[in-house]
């Protein structure tokens, strides 16, 4: 069984208001992904958005400004994605969303062997994603049109670095 995994395609990384928005290719995977989502729900496969959700203290603002506060607007999935009934919702507060999150025992309790992952960003919370899925001995599968990155060279990186590493196949 195949899951899709949606990760942070949220306000404050996806509209161009949000805090750390990461620009316009983010803005054009939205058709993609929701295609995606729509393939996925008619054939009654599993959709899974994986969204930060951080305490307003969190630690990674040390690294990063304040974003995805839980609660707040830039928390909230962009619009045009907007999980659907019976779609499962994630929260998580770093960038593997396999780290203190129910996301394995979800993939595990739906028998799920196949993991796709779109969203944002490449080089952060999809490559690491990608790596915690690995380590769990899911197949990882990463649509190419359907992440964004703000840096094209860091997006290239984390494609080639999640074919080689981690033997996800890029679509």
């Amino acid at each position: 069984m195949r899951a899709l995994i949606v990760i942070d395609m949220l306000n404050d990384f996806v509209d161009p208001k949000g805090v750390l928005y990461c620009g316009e290719t983010a803005r054009r995977i939205i058709p993609r992904v929701k295609e995606l989502v729509e393939e996925f729900r008619a054939r009654g496969e599993p959709v899974i958005f994986v969204c930060d959700a951080h305490a307003p203290d969190d630690a990674e603002f040390a690294a990063f400004p304040a974003h995805c506060v839980r609660g707040t607007w830039g928390a909230e999935v962009v619009p045009d994605l907007a999980p659907g009934e019976g779609d499962r919702v994630i929260e998580k507060t770093r960038f593997d969303a396999f780290f203190r999150t129910e996301l394995e025992e979800v993939l595990r309790e739906l028998r799920v062997e196949e993991v796709w992952l779109c969203g944002v960003c490449t080089s952060i919370c999809v490559m690491d994603t990608a790596a915690g899925a690995f380590f769990r001995g899911f197949r990882v599968v990463v649509p190419g049109d359907a992440v964004a990155d703000f840096d094209p060279e860091a997006h290239a990186f984390a494609l080639k670095r999640m074919e080689r590493i981690y033997k996800a196949e890029i679509r």
